[in-house]
């Protein structure tokens, strides 16, 4: 089945499929001290979520050197492997409805993808955890694109899922999301329980923005 005929929601992880914001603020601050540099604030943590990684470290530190960046960047990855590997490590929930709506969209005939600033391992890991990545057809990550709001991700995952742009969804919780479904030529649907304020969403594009797992079915399916 090709073209027209095939339906693609593609979700952003991060603020929209699963709540992670406890462990990627913790990683932040460890990656910070390790330079001695003082930790951003939670809320300007949650702001670059959905950017890559020294992406994320360019918004949050605009004035300093690549380099710095980039080792940034590096002691973020390390850190988040050391808070999976311990005792404490928080599982990251999903956000409700997420699971049923899935399984739901599947059903319904849907073709789903995943858009993440996670690198390959860390979404691999996160969706194994919640038993989802059956239900995806198409991966796209960090580690093999530029990040958001280049649509080099979309690009991808449409035509990996044989798809065309027309008939194809972003779903995600960020102005990165939205503004990323813009330049590919996607619809872009919001979700306000993530990191970024509604109207903000729809100023950046947003179609609609969804209260609750139900409201992005319907949304997809208007």
């Amino acid at each position: 089945m090709v073209g027209k005929a095939v339906k693609l929601a593609v979700f952003d992880c991060d603020g929209t499929l699963i709540d992670s914001q406890v462990n990627i603020i913790r990683a932040m601050a460890s990656s910070f001290e390790r330079h001695g540099l003082v930790p951003p604030d939670d809320h300007e943590t949650r702001r670059i979520v959905g950017l890559s990684l020294v992406e994320a470290m360019q918004a949050l530190l605009p004035d300093a050197e690549q380099a710095l960046h980039e080792s940034l960047a590096a002691d973020y990855k390390l850190a988040f492997q050391r808070l999976r590997a311990a005792a404490n490590f928080d599982p990251e929930p999903l956000y409700p409805g997420v699971a049923e709506g899935l399984a739901e969209l599947t059903q319904r005939g849907w073709l789903l993808g995943v858009a993440t600033g996670k690198s390959d391992r860390g979404l691999a890991l996160a969706l194994a955890h919640h038993d989802l990545a059956g239900h995806f057809v198409t991966l796209q990550t960090a580690d093999r694109h530029p990040s958001k709001p280049h649509p080099s991700m979309l690009y991808k995952a449409i035509a990996e899922a044989g798809a065309e742009a027309s008939n194809a969804s972003i779903i995600g919780d960020t102005v990165f999301d939205m503004a990323m479904g813009s330049n590919a030529g996607v619809r872009a649907i919001g979700v306000d329980w993530g990191y970024h304020e509604p109207s903000e969403l729809l100023a950046a594009g947003a179609v609609t923005v969804a209260g609750d797992f139900a409201a992005v079915i319907a949304a997809l399916e208007a």
